[in-house]
């Protein structure tokens, strides 16, 4: 069995068991303090995990005035990470935070499929879930595995929207271009990293919080697709655009789409913080 969206801790219990081709992500971040994880690491993590960290693997170099601030690296530098990763075309990969998915995780999710892998899920719940069941963490460091076949990139642009077109395509009616964020940022309230408050005009609001039951567990695919379907007037997954403040936490509602029987979901990487780099660009509260 493969996982490609969510697993469980339970499952991912079983597959450390059975499974010899995995690799496991701790993806830990803090936007406050960018050293947090790789400290938190040190101290617990899940048995045989390795460190994916968002300014360091899962970004590349951000240049002022063009990028946002967490642009994609380059896919042969990120081709070149999942190697040292020890992950091949065939490896299971899972990938947790300290958050329920709702920081770097999905965003691992999402790069690693954008370069051609399926064999990728976020561990539902996140390391609190795991911690809840009972299940064992480690300060033991990680032996990287060797895989038999060396990974290679296989980019799906598709995946992803540029800024272009998400400006010819937000006033779409029905909505197309979704911002992530919960209302105060979307409305320009609220702590933010950008110099500019508000959203993208046109866009809708589809708050990232909302794919998940209170128990910060992901609801139900049944449950998620209602909700998208409340959102998205019928169209199809790959019609729809998802944003937020600087193109990490998007990826949950993408995930959350496609756990839902909806693939085909994108995500604007460069988000909120590219869009403002140019005044012409339109935005409202």
């Amino acid at each position: 069995m493969t996982y490609q969206t969510l697993i469980s801790p339970a499952e991912l219990a079983q597959l450390q068991q059975l499974e010899s081709d995995l690799v496991i992500l701790d993806a830990r971040f803090n936007l406050d303090d960018e050293g947090w994880g790789d400290r938190a690491f040190a101290e617990s993590h899940i048995p045989g995990a390795q460190r994916a960290d968002l300014a360091r693997e899962l970004g590349g170099p951000i240049i002022e005035g063009v990028t946002g601030r967490r642009p994609f690296p380059a896919v042969e530098d990120f081709e070149a990470t999942v190697r040292g990763w020890g992950i091949g075309p065939d490896t299971q990969v899972v990938v947790y935070d300290a958050d329920r998915g709702l920081m770097a995780a999905a965003r691992g999710w999402f790069m690693l499929r954008w370069l051609g892998h399926d064999y990728v899920a976020v561990l539902d719940g996140g390391l609190p879930a795991w911690e809840a069941a009972g299940l064992p963490t480690t300060a033991d460091p990680t032996e990287v595995p060797t895989p038999s076949t060396p990974f290679t990139a296989r980019v799906r642009p598709e995946m992803l929207a540029e800024v272009d077109e998400v400006d010819e395509i937000r006033e779409h009616v029905p909505t197309r271009v979704f911002d992530s964020r919960g209302p105060e940022g979307y409305h320009g309230q609220g702590k933010y990293y950008d110099p500019v408050r508000g959203h993208i005009k046109g866009a809708g609001l589809a708050d990232r919080a909302e794919t998940l039951n209170d128990d910060g567990a992901f609801r139900s695919p049944e449950q998620l697709r209602a909700h998208f379907d409340s959102l998205r007037g019928g169209q199809d997954g790959d019609q729809i655009v998802f944003y937020c403040g600087s193109g990490v936490t998007a990826a949950q509602n993408v995930l959350a789409m496609h756990h839902a029987g909806l693939p085909g979901a994108r995500m604007y990487v460069g988000s909120w913080s590219e869009w403002i780099i140019d005044p012409a660009r339109e935005v409202e509260m």
